[in-house]
């Protein structure tokens, strides 16, 4: 089961950082041919597709969404989502079509659940900068609609790159004093929220814990810390939602974030898979709780 999963994120991953390469505003056709490439997985998994489009700068942007609808109480949601645009100047592998690849799996995994409350993957624009927080950015476009709407979001998941793993010593950093108390390699999943998200994290958390070994370390901390708010649950937070980021800690880790260096062949897809498999058990066991 994880080899063909390992293969298939990495099929996503090669898709988008590879054959579509940088992807964003500034090359509209590639960024058409990543939202086209993660509509036309949803649909061949049976998906429905709704599009959220911005128009920027003469070009369409789709924020993307399916839907596991609740069994008992359709109206409580969990939001998965993950941006698919990349910065200037990067392919993104990890930053990221990481994420992309994996909320694929997950939804694809969700069509043999029977989910309580609804569950949501979302497909985001324009996370990068210079959009970042900006009124342009797909996620908060996002979550200011569903709070217009009043929708009830328990707590939506960022996944923000997944795929960079480091079993050397020294590989892992980080901000402030936290080398303190966090392990000094880069081999561990991270979840991450700010303090008013801390029950959702500790709830994913140990859902995850209890279906998959694969190292996790949680911090609930101010956004002030350095990172902590930098993806896509920023702008539910924004919006008054919970919301926490699982992540592999980004620049902290990886010393291609950003940058043209950031290609497929560096992830480690095994792990990865290990870390996809387990949040699916982990999501779904929040899902069963209504």
């Amino acid at each position: 089961m994880l080899a063909g999963l390992s293969e298939r994120l990495e099929t996503h991953v090669r898709a988008l950082a590879e054959a579509i390469g940088e992807r964003n505003v500034l090359l509209p056709q590639a960024l058409r041919a990543a939202e086209d490439y993660i509509a036309g997985q949803w649909q061949d998994q049976g998906y429905p597709v709704r599009r959220y489009l911005d128009r920027l700068n003469g070009v369409d942007c789709a924020t993307l969404e399916v839907t596991v609808p609740g069994c008992r109480n359709p109206a409580s949601s969990i939001v998965v989502g993950a941006h698919y645009d990349s910065v200037f100047g990067s392919p993104g592998a990890d930053d990221n079509a990481s994420g992309v690849a994996a909320l694929l799996e997950l939804s694809r995994q969700f069509l043999k659940a029977r989910p309580l409350a609804t569950v949501r993957f979302v497909a985001f624009a324009n996370e990068e900068p210079p959009f970042f927080a900006g009124r342009h950015m797909g996620s908060l476009i996002y979550a200011r609609t569903a709070r217009r709407r009043g929708e009830r979001i328990r707590f939506m998941v960022s996944l923000e790159m997944l795929g960079y793993y480091d079993d050397r010593p020294g590989s892992q950093r980080y901000p402030l004093l936290l080398k303190h108390f966090f392990p000094d390699r880069g081999n561990f999943i991270a979840f991450v929220s700010n303090w008013r998200s801390r029950i959702p994290l500790r709830q994913l958390a140990g859902a995850f814990r209890a279906h998959c070994d694969f190292p996790l370390e949680c911090l609930s901390a101010p956004p002030l810390v350095p990172g902590i708010a930098a993806s896509d649950h920023f702008s539910f937070w924004r919006q008054g939602y919970p919301a926490l980021m699982v992540t592999d800690t980004a620049y902290y880790r990886n010393r291609w974030y950003h940058t043209a260096g950031d290609l497929p062949w560096r992830l480690s897809y095994d792990p990865f898979a290990q870390v996809v498999a387990g949040l699916y058990e982990a999501l779904r066991v929040c899902s069963q709780t209504g």
